[in-house]
């Protein structure tokens, strides 16, 4: 198959969209598909970078970490067409998810759209941030969702979610896989010895974009009351951010700077270093449809102490794994950080606990994943051959590309009606 995949984010940026798109475009070329991947710029540009078009952007949007694409290239649509494309996958509902339906509708072929996101938790970044602005961006996700030809969810409670919202479109689970093997062979030198943590210390640890949405306030208030119990205790932080800043000054607060480290974003072994330096990988976040740093963790036989949110609850097996905290409080997660510290401290309980978490992880293999998404592109090319879609010619296309263009305003349109009139609503409702 000849796919061609929409992405606002994408190496070398570092996140869990741009690692998706990557892990699954490198698979699916290892089975002999061919993959064009059309994303913004992100500096550096990997050298002598194949079957990439890269789309001018505005880098650090809003001191975010994300681009913002600017003007598409005019050549855009006669590259695609000699791609030959036979399905799209977008992976936004907004910026280069406009282009994807533009380009699905003018190519005359199918659309598949990854909810990768919780986007109303990513609102922050826009100026004017509001309850009403995220119901905005909840309404346009999900007419978005509704103007493609299938939807995947990273996890079964994103599924759930997009139903609630209304999603008509067919919807199937599909997570992003982890290379298992990867994680799992012994990295040396080691990440604990560089940063002269001692061979006996307790290390909890964390993995990911240093930013608001992932809850790291409340992630470092509740490390350092783990870490304060003992002089054993250790936290290691894995990536960069705007939120590193209020963590150190916790961390300083508490008086256990001197065991708190952070590295900076880390790859390739020193990333695989880095989770093996972990005794417990620590996740609060509630923004996120599929925790793949949770299953990276696993992968390297870590178990999790996580808040019970969407994309978290179909990895974490309480007791099994790791633990699952229901409340979003500082006692009872450190209690249960305290638990399994507690367990660690015996050999059969640490290789338990290890085995475990290294078995969730197969569940979530890149291999299986990929199965998975090449078989839903095939039924729904099967299933477009079959429906008999209108004959391909300059008319016709020209056609579907005025519908389409109409259906991306209405859906603006409406999300933004539908926004306005649920804050009006619910106003009145409190008022009454």
């Amino acid at each position: 198959m000849n796919i061609v995949m929409f992405t606002n984010t994408f190496i070398p940026h570092v996140g869990g969209v741009a690692n998706s798109v990557k892990a699954f475009r490198d698979e699916y070329c290892r089975r002999g598909h061919r993959v064009l991947v059309v994303a913004p710029v992100f500096e550096p540009i990997p050298p002598d970078e194949a079957d990439v078009i890269r789309i001018s952007a505005i880098q650090n949007f809003n001191g975010s970490d994300f681009s913002v694409s600017l003007t598409i290239p005019l050549g855009l649509s006669r590259k695609l067409e000699q791609f030959q494309v036979d399905i799209i996958h977008s992976h936004h509902p907004y910026l280069l998810g406009d282009t994807a339906l533009r380009t699905a509708a003018s190519l005359n072929v199918p659309l598949v759209f990854t909810h990768h996101t919780m986007y109303e938790q990513y609102t922050h970044y826009v100026p004017g941030d509001s309850p009403r602005l995220q119901h905005f961006v909840i309404e346009l996700s999900t007419g978005y969702a509704n103007l493609c030809d299938h939807v995947i969810a990273p996890s079964e409670s994103v599924a759930a979610i997009l139903h609630k919202r209304g999603v008509k479109t067919p919807i199937t689970v599909i997570p992003t896989g982890v290379d298992i093997d990867r994680f799992s062979l012994e990295i040396r030198p080691s990440l604990r010895a560089e940063l002269e943590i001692p061979a006996d210390a307790l290390v909890i640890g964390y993995v990911g974009r240093l930013a608001p949405e992932k809850n790291l306030e409340f992630w470092a208030a509740a490390a350092a009351g783990f870490i304060r119990q003992s002089r054993r205790h250790h936290a290691l932080i894995v990536g960069s951010g705007s939120s590193q800043t209020k963590m150190e000054d916790i961390f300083s607060q508490a008086d256990i700077s001197d065991r708190t480290h952070f590295t900076g974003v880390l790859t390739g072994d020193r990333l695989v270093s880095a989770y093996q330096a972990m005794d417990v990988f620590v996740f609060t976040s509630r923004s996120e449809t599929q925790g793949m740093v949770l299953v990276e963790a696993m992968a390297a036989g870590v178990p999790v102490v996580a808040l019970n949110a969407a994309g978290v609850r179909e990895v974490v097996k309480d007791n099994e794994n790791g633990r699952m905290v229901e409340e979003e409080r500082i006692e009872p997660f450190v209690l249960a950080l305290s638990s399994i510290a507690l367990r660690l401290r015996n050999s059969e309980n640490r290789h338990c606990l290890g085995e475990a978490a290294r078995s969730t992880a197969r569940e979530f293999s890149t291999a299986r994943s990929a199965d998975k998404a090449l078989d839903l592109y095939r039924s729904i090319l099967d299933r477009e051959r079959t429906t008999a879609r209108l004959e391909h010619g300059a008319l016709s296309s020209t056609l579907r590309s005025i519908e389409e263009e109409w259906s991306i305003w209405s859906n603006r349109l409406s999300a933004a009606g539908k926004a306005v009139l649920g804050k009006e609503e619910k106003e009145r409702s409190g008022a009454g």
